[in-house]
């Protein structure tokens, strides 16, 4: 009995070290940023006034303000949110910015947020996917309206991005497959995109109002 008590407890601990780097983030809960204290305007000390706090979300209330950044940047984290677009709306949530020239998406790759009747069936552009790179392989979004769970796991190389607990893509940056998807791509013509291994967490202003609420975001 007590070689065997020693035994169970070494098992589990085996058991949970061999855990995907996926299902082990879920497990602890991250820091909670949506307070816009944690963010400012991208090349700006403030945040615009087009972006405000409403009924405990973040929400672009019109175009013109400019994308919002973190005031911490991160390498490896579990990023974990809610958004809701409005009708025809479109914007996104990157990672890996850096204030260079031009704009986010020079540097930041992206995880698209859309009302999916703009996409008109393109999944390569539509909510949850790595804009213009890799697809969902289905329409996962909710209505116009409605809170989407969007989660983005960036581990080294290794990124995936969830939308409503289904995953719609996972890839490795820098790799072959990687270079010859951005190198097809608009993204070719921007020699830092995706290039980086840190940076800012930023938020997009396509112009359309969008809510982010319930921002959590846990470094790995």
């Amino acid at each position: 009995m007590r070689a065997t008590s020693i035994l169970i407890p070494c098992l589990l601990l085996m058991a949970s070290s061999c855990e995907s780097p996926s299902k082990a983030a879920l497990a602890s809960p991250g820091t909670d940023i949506t307070s816009l204290d944690n963010w400012r305007g991208y090349k700006k000390d403030g945040v615009p006034e087009q972006w405000i706090m409403d009924d405990g979300a973040i929400h672009l209330t019109g175009g013109g303000a400019g994308d919002l950044i973190t005031r911490e940047q991160y390498a490896s984290f579990e990023l974990s949110l809610e958004w809701k677009i409005s009708p025809k709306g479109n914007s996104g949530i990157m990672y890996h910015v850096s204030e260079g020239d031009g704009p986010t998406y020079f540097t930041g790759p992206e995880m698209q947020v859309l009302d999916n009747a703009v996409a008109g069936g393109d999944l390569l552009h539509s909510a949850g996917a790595d804009y213009a790179l890799h697809a969902p392989e289905e329409d996962n979004s909710k209505p116009v309206g409605e809170w989407n769970a969007a989660r983005i796991l960036v581990q080294g190389a290794h990124v995936e991005y969830w939308l409503n607990g289904v995953q719609q893509c996972t890839y490795e940056l820098w790799g072959e497959d990687w270079s010859a998807r951005v190198k097809a791509s608009k993204f070719a013509q921007w020699p830092s995109f995706g290039m980086n291994k840190t940076g800012h967490i930023a938020l997009q202003d396509h112009g359309n109002p969008v809510w982010y609420r319930a921002i959590s975001i846990r470094s790995l």
